[in-house]
């Protein structure tokens, strides 16, 4: 790139040829993924030996870049939006989630208080109580009723989960006093998230007080109201404190689904915060015919769901209520001299640096609500219903093949399954899924990944990505059975 034609920091007519280069990168990479292992095939530290090892001194060209990205970065790309993704959970990419952070990132405000971008905050209350209609969660929860609640968007359930808890936690401080931090209980399922032991690692919690219940196989894995009760009587009786509970709906081996109304109502009855984590299967109770899994959402003092998994909007956004926004305020607030102004000062806006972890926040909200409105949410209902028809399709082609089992009930659009180990073999079936899923993996054609069930190591096939269609997934199908018959016919 000469001299002349150096890229200048802010340009309008630079951005124009430069983003529009750009744009048909993306395009061609959209119409060519099915051409790319779904997994990576590259091996640690490959980059290293591709790439230079100091920054240019002089400007390179975009295309210069852009060959770079196709030749050097692509090989160690995982390709999420792959038609053949069928991994952890889905992160759904759309045209309405791209052109909302394109938007975003041209505005590129720091959101952190209303005066620093009003219409980020209060676009932020809008969508978010636009969902909370769709989702019939109860009045507390909007931002503009006459409750004490609201909605925030997140980046992750990670992140949910790390603030409802802190808020839960010194609520209950300030209660009893801090110095009992060492006595106060959480309880969870053992399906329950990593990220909520983490964010009881952050909050200072006593670890050998962060109870994971037991749960049962004939109930697919949710946590069981019995064994909570009893959990909390034997704590209270030994002077503990429960303060936390988290119930799940989609829990993320087997999508087990929780019974809200039961939980909430003995969290309620004890004092404990309720929170509610939906982070994958929460996008599906916008279906009619499936909003009865979130039934007890109205016990909840937090509800949690992630746009940016099964909604059409790009990562990241995720979606947290509360019942009580003065108990996030109250744990999370800071008010340096440097950040008053008059309508913070006068109580007339919400400020949403005082309801999570960093100052500094995106204008995510743009996106999310560029996708209720390009696709509507008919049509976002119909996205989620074609991955759920999609699943039991999947499903009903396993229970098909009597070398295969399913493990666990089918709920949303995930099904866990298994290859049967052959009679009178001393492998118990755990190996043999491990290679399964190693060589299905290592084709490149598709990518899947696995879980533990009562010691049984269980493949999980998640349909989600916006490209697959139903020739992706019995070509899936295919790949498994190929695989298994060289497995069996070696065994």
């Amino acid at each position: 790139m000469s001299r002349e034609s150096e890229l200048r920091p802010m340009d309008a007519e630079q951005l124009r040829e430069q983003a529009h280069k750009m744009v048909d990168f993306i395009a061609d990479y959209y119409k060519t993924i099915e051409n790319f292992p779904v997994l990576s095939q590259v091996e640690p530290g490959y980059l290293g030996k591709l790439l230079p090892d100091s920054a240019p001194d002089h400007p390179e060209s975009l295309q210069d870049i852009l060959n770079d990205v196709q030749e050097k970065i692509m090989p160690g790309v995982t390709h999420w939006q792959s038609p053949n993704f069928f991994a952890y959970f889905p992160s759904n990419g759309s045209i309405a989630g791209f052109l909302g952070e394109m938007l975003s990132a041209a505005l590129n405000i720091v959101g952190f208080s209303w005066i620093t971008s009003p219409a980020a905050t209060e676009l932020e209350m809008i969508a978010l109580d636009w969902l909370a209609k769709a989702f019939q969660l109860p009045d507390h929860f909007y931002s503009t009723g006459k409750g004490q609640g609201g909605g925030v968007i997140q980046g992750t359930a990670s992140e949910a989960v790390l603030v409802v808890l802190l808020a839960a936690r010194d609520k209950m401080l300030t209660r009893v006093g801090k110095s009992a931090l060492s006595k106060l209980v959480m309880y969870a399922s053992d399906q329950t998230h990593s990220s909520l032991l983490k964010a009881c690692q952050i909050g200072g919690l006593n670890p050998e007080l962060c109870r994971l219940l037991r749960t049962d196989p004939s109930t697919n894995y949710a946590l069981s109201p019995d064994v909570l009760c009893e959990a909390i009587s034997d704590d209270i009786a030994s002077g503990l404190i429960p303060f936390f509970l988290c119930a799940t709906v989609g829990t993320t081996s087997s999508t087990a689904v929780d019974p809200l109304s039961s939980l909430g109502k003995i969290a309620k009855s004890n004092g404990i915060w309720f929170h509610v984590d939906a982070a994958y299967a929460g996008s599906a109770c916008v279906c009619p015919e499936y909003r009865h899994h979130i039934d007890g959402v109205e016990e909840a003092d937090s509800f949690n769901m992630n746009a940016h998994k099964w909604f059409l909007t790009n990562f990241d956004c995720s979606l947290l209520w509360v019942q009580d926004r003065n108990a996030l305020i109250e744990s999370l607030s800071t008010n340096p001299e440097y950040l008053k102004n008059k309508a913070s000062q006068g109580n007339l806006v919400t400020d949403y640096k005082d309801w999570q972890i960093p100052l500094g926040r995106r204008f995510r909200s743009l996106k999310l609500w560029m996708v209720l409105r390009l696709y509507g949410l008919e049509g976002l209902r119909s996205h989620i219903r074609s991955h759920i028809n999609l699943a039991a399709h999947f499903e009903t082609l396993v229970s098909q093949d009597p070398r295969f089992e399913v493990v666990t009930p089918r709920t949303f659009s995930l099904v866990c399954f298994r290859l049967l180990p052959l009679p009178n073999s001393v492998d118990d079936g755990n190996q043999l899924n491990r290679d399964l899923l190693d060589s299905v993996n290592s084709s490149g054609h598709i990518f899947i990944t696995h879980t533990v069930l009562s010691g049984k190591y269980i493949l999980r096939f998640a349909v989600g990505t916006p490209l697959t269609g139903v020739r992706h997934v019995d070509a899936a199908w295919q790949i498994l059975q190929d695989k298994a018959s060289s497995l069996l016919g070696n065994s």
